[in-house]
């Protein structure tokens, strides 16, 4: 029988797995079951990193948020500004009253006022 080289595929499959793993060190970029391996694990890691930052950052907004209200005196606690919010149907993001919080401190005075009011 003749023989068959089998290189090709196979070589082109290595190679793309080898272009993710190209900045991992020592045998984490060079043999191919431990890049398949720790490719598995960094894809796993940036999926559940990047529903950990989304969470992170809410908790930061809504640390913002609180500092600012107790520190204007208007409300006692973050959690009665969001409620007063809802019950005015005045729905804002925490993302945006944060940033409101950090470089607007009178807007926010203003939106704090309107719901006492």
């Amino acid at each position: 029988m003749t023989r068959i080289k089998r290189g090709n595929i196979a070589r082109r499959r290595r190679t793309k797995i080898r272009l993710f793993a190209s900045s991992f060190r020592g045998a984490h970029s060079r043999l191919t079951r431990t890049i398949i391996q720790q490719k598995i694990k960094a894809l796993v890691s940036a999926h559940r990193d990047r529903d950990r930052q989304k969470r992170n950052f809410r908790r930061l907004w809504i640390t913002r948020i609180n500092a600012e209200i107790r520190e204007m005196g208007v409300f006692h606690s973050y959690s009665e500004f969001i409620n007063s919010l809802y019950k005015k149907q005045l729905v804002i993001s925490r993302k945006i009253l944060a940033q409101l919080a950090k470089f607007d401190e009178n807007c926010l005075y203003m939106i704090s006022n309107d719901i006492i009011k």
